[in-house]
């Protein structure tokens, strides 16, 4: 009978499992189909929604320019997961259709969530959706607002500052973050990343604690105020509830917690990828959420999922990292190189060749997805810089692009 692998969710993570799964039943002529669900007929390039958000019309691109035929898609969104039955709900377009499955990979990813600050989620627009990110450049476009506080200091709350200051000159943007900005890296990239801001005129507050959001701008924890006309959210994430309804085992945030394989401690047929998971790689560390991660889960997932098929007992060698990238503008970037467990190396590159080596990070990302030599450019990039930066540590270790 044939084996019915369902993926939910097709971001990086979901389509990357989508894609592998296909491909790995094609070459080992494995009983089995791969079918997509997604909420829409399209996917988007996460990491750049900060370039949408600023206006930019980039990013968005048809599913079936990935999937080639070889991943059957329903578009619809899923209301609910039935473990005992193995099926999902989803709903395309106004009517319920009941998908089942004999494995699942559960890849819904992660929404814009308020950190518990009061007035975030009413007042604060974001940028970590598609719909968002357009309703942001729109706002900016229409309202035309002269103060805009982004609020949250790490990689995204830093692209976005910097992307709307660079594309809107004359907008004053202030930059607020309980810590330090780009707390992932090391005082040479630190420093680079206040230069640029500072160059953009992006205004940056540290170690500042935002109590409420309202009409007017930003409350701090201290009592001061910051005036501001648009206040773009950047803290906290939220993730579906599907899996906590289902019985899944989660953690306090609502992501499965799964073994070295992505596959769900709780329930052997659910696999989860991407920020939908709660996963461990180097030295037992939490990998970031990123799709840094999002792809090398896909791929870890569907390999095992279908070397099981195949009577094969998959590997475990635990994800780890390679370096951190950050867009400062179109023409100024970050790249922070880090050890296996993201922590920072003194290794930077900074400026033009930063934005331009990012560029190809993420130009390849998507590239790969779709099978094409983005792919094969990707897949030689890891080997090699595994190869040189940890080539002496037995190779026990995945590397995965930290973009």
């Amino acid at each position: 009978m044939t084996h019915d692998i369902v993926v939910l969710g097709a971001g990086y993570a979901g389509l990357a499992a989508a894609r592998r799964a296909a491909d790995n039943v094609r070459r080992d002529r494995l009983d089995a189909r791969v079918t997509l669900v997604n909420a829409t007929a399209d996917f988007v390039e996460r990491v750049r929604l900060h370039q949408v958000a600023a206006g930019q019309d980039v990013g968005v691109h048809p599913l079936a320019d990935s999937l080639d035929g070889r991943v059957g898609l329903v578009v619809g969104r899923v209301e609910d997961l039935d473990t005992g039955a193995g099926a999902v709900t989803v709903r395309v377009g106004g009517t319920p259709r009941r998908v089942s499955y004999d494995t699942l990979v559960l890849g819904l990813g992660s929404t814009a969530g308020s950190g518990g600050v009061p007035g975030a989620d009413e007042y604060a627009a974001t940028a970590a959706g598609l719909d968002q990110a357009r309703a942001l450049a729109r706002r900016v476009a229409d309202e035309r607002p002269q103060h805009v506080a982004v609020v949250g200091g790490g990689l995204t709350g830093l692209e976005v500052a910097a992307e709307l200051a660079e594309s809107h000159p004359g907008l004053r943007v202030r930059l607020l973050t309980r810590g330090r900005v780009a707390p992932g890296t090391g005082l040479r990239g630190r420093a680079h990343v206040r230069r640029a801001l500072d160059r953009l005129g992006v205004a940056l507050s540290e170690d500042t604690s935002v109590a409420a959001v309202d009409a007017d701008g930003l409350r701090l924890e201290d009592g001061d105020r910051v005036p501001a006309d648009l206040v773009v959210w950047n803290v906290g994430f939220a993730v579906p509830s599907l899996a906590a309804d289902a019985g899944l085992t989660v953690d306090g945030d609502g992501r499965v917690l799964v073994d070295a394989t992505q596959r769900s401690v709780s329930h052997p047929d659910v696999y989860a990828v991407g920020d939908a998971a709660h996963a461990t790689g180097v030295r037992g560390r939490e990998l970031r959420m990123s799709c840094a991660m999002g792809l090398p889960m896909g791929w870890s997932a569907a390999d095992a999922v279908t070397a099981r098929l195949a009577g094969r007992e998959p590997g475990t060698a635990p994800l780890g990292y390679l370096f951190q990238c950050a867009s400062l503008g179109r023409r100024d970037g970050l790249v922070q190189f880090v050890r296996a467990d993201d922590s920072p190396r003194r290794f930077v590159l900074t400026g033009r060749i930063a934005a331009w080596y990012k560029e190809y990070i993420v130009a390849s990302a998507y590239g790969g997805l779709r099978g094409g030599g983005g792919q094969a450019d990707l897949n030689l990039f890891l080997t090699r810089g595994a190869a040189r930066r940890f080539g002496r540590r037995s190779g026990r270790d995945r590397r995965a692009l930290a973009a």
